[in-house]
């Protein structure tokens, strides 16, 4: 077996264990787009505009939260996870919300869908999970309709803070993931000329400091990027001057590279 099969082997077996410890009463949907702490999902959000009638390709969907919602807001959606057990769950979680999902268990660098097919392609904390990199791309320029968009969101390498949290959450991470370097940008700009990025989270990461130190809540019990989302305009009173100043942070050349995530979009030309 080579290195790819070998990672996507673990891959598979670490998410189809995650899927078992999910309580599927608990997973929250609006909530991942519309809540304060959902940065990156509002500002793609604002990128696409109306959903209605658009068909859009959820990859690396995990258990359905991004699926449903976009389903609920009345796009025709095909989902993919390399995980059987967490495609049960978002199968749960569609049927949950009574929405209409379409679900392909896949790696993401073998997916078998239509060409020249959906309006979106959306994936949330993908790619820094993909072994093959430029067969991801050539899959996902394939399936675009011309002149349709691809959205995704992950974690960049460079916050020496997070990489502290990244060697303590062990148990919450897989061993083969690897975050976002800038050199990624050109990569998918080789498939998609006028690539596009905004970075997230500088400032805000004191929120993580807050879950660690105040809270007593190490990384490994919890996973903090899940959590954000059942934070409440009350309890992030004192975040929202951090986030505000992000804004800005997150535009300086040499200081954005600082940030926790980046959004990476682009058209098919």
């Amino acid at each position: 077996m080579d290195k790819g099969n070998l990672a996507a082997a673990r891959e598979t077996k670490f998410h189809d264990h995650w899927a078992g410890t999910v309580d599927i009463d608990k997973i929250v949907v609006s909530e991942m787009f519309e809540s304060l702490t959902s940065l990156e999902n509002r500002f793609i959000l604002g990128k696409m505009g109306d959903l209605r009638g658009k068909r859009l390709l959820d990859i690396g969907c995990g258990y359905g939260e991004s699926s449903v919602y976009f389903a609920l807001k009345g796009a025709e959606v095909s989902a993919t996870d390399l995980s059987p057990k967490m495609l049960e769950q978002a199968a749960a979680l569609a049927k949950r919300h009574r929405t209409s999902v379409k679900f392909i268990a896949s790696s993401a660098e073998d997916l078998s869908v239509p060409d020249d097919h959906f309006d979106f392609i959306y994936s949330a904390n993908t790619l820094h999970h993909v072994f093959d990199r430029d067969r991801f791309l050539e899959v996902i320029r394939r399936a675009l309709k011309p002149g349709a968009f691809f959205f995704f969101w992950d974690p960049l390498a460079y916050n020496p803070a997070i990489n502290v949290y990244r060697r303590m959450a062990t148990e919450v991470r897989t061993k083969d993931e690897a975050p976002i370097t800038y050199s990624e940008l050109r990569r998918v700009a080789r498939s998609f000329p006028q690539v596009r990025h905004q970075e997230f989270w500088i400032l805000g990461l004191a929120l993580f400091l807050k879950y660690f130190i105040l809270d007593r809540i190490h990384p490994n019990q919890d996973r903090y990027w899940k959590r954000i989302f059942r934070e409440t305009p009350r309890s992030l009173w004192w975040w929202r001057p951090l986030a505000a100043l992000d804004v800005f942070l997150t535009r300086l050349p040499f200081i954005r590279c600082l940030a926790w995530n980046i959004v990476i979009w682009g058209p098919k030309t």
